[in-house]
């Protein structure tokens, strides 16, 4: 099995290390990303903001190895407030349209990212050789 890093300018950068992706056995595992804007590195406010942002993070990860969020099969999402669920839902549902990846939802005490109000991680396949 040969594991690929997956990196890309296009989307937040890790603050740790790991790697914002890897591409192994035709799938596309993707870490947890924030609501972090990559062209200023800063967190975007208030929910809403930071779940499109981190779908965004997330689209181009997965363009970077080869895929889409047509593509993706499970989804994490991390809540630092359950009370937030529903306007995150709404937003997930507008981005993933039809397409209904398994999820699960859970409510954190904290997230690595300080003032992050979510964080997604998620597996996809990988569409394309890159």
């Amino acid at each position: 099995m040969v594991l690929q890093p997956i990196s890309t300018s296009a989307a937040q950068q890790p603050f740790g290390p790991y790697s914002q992706a890897i591409r192994a056995n035709g799938f596309v595992f993707c870490s947890g990303h924030a609501g972090v804007d990559p062209a200023t590195d800063t967190l975007v406010e208030g929910v809403e903001q930071q779940t499109r942002q981190v779908l965004r993070n997330l689209r181009e990860v997965l363009n970077a190895a080869g895929s889409d969020l047509s593509q993706v099969v499970q989804v994490c999402v991390y809540l630092k407030h359950m009370e937030d669920f529903a306007p995150m839902n709404a937003i997930y549902e507008e981005i993933f349209g039809t397409h209904k990846p398994a999820r699960t939802t859970v409510e954190v005490s904290n997230l690595a990212k300080p003032g992050a109000l979510i964080v997604m991680d998620l597996i996809a396949l990988a569409t394309s050789d890159r």
